[in-house]
């Protein structure tokens, strides 16, 4: 069992800050100072699909987003994905706090009883649930 509690972040917040100029990792930190900011090998495995998408007008983007993605504040936990199992399904199946601006998985999140960390108004964290 972890010691920390884990905010799993999702492949589009890594986005945020080269999309909306806002420094989510930061904001992360500064709300949830006892949680642990993680992500796992199948969201950086993403992160690389996009950054080499050559038709992906956010392949720069994903590129810095891989950077913070793997920068030493984020934590990574090894984790697969189960056969023929979506990314959104496996975050479900692995977080119990969930940073992303999917707006389905977050709904889908929100009734397994995850707590959900989103921008709201393009500009603040909100949380939806319990922390």
């Amino acid at each position: 069992m972890d010691l920390f509690k884990d905010v799993v972040i999702d492949t589009n917040f890594f986005m945020i800050p080269f999309q909306l100029n806002v420094d989510v990792i930061n904001e992360l930190e500064k709300t949830l100072p006892s949680y642990r900011l993680t992500t796992t090998n199948f969201i950086i495995d993403e992160l690389v699909g996009l950054s080499k998408n050559k038709k992906n007008k956010n392949r720069i983007n994903a590129k810095l987003a891989l950077k913070i993605a793997n920068s030493p504040k984020i934590f990574k936990k090894n984790i697969s994905l189960e056969d023929d199992e979506s990314v959104d399904n496996a975050l479900i199946r692995i977080s119990q706090v969930l940073a992303t601006n999917d707006k389905e998985l977050r709904i889908k999140a929100r009734k397994k009883g995850i707590t959900v960390i989103y921008l709201r108004q393009k500009r603040y964290l909100s949380i939806d649930g319990h922390v």
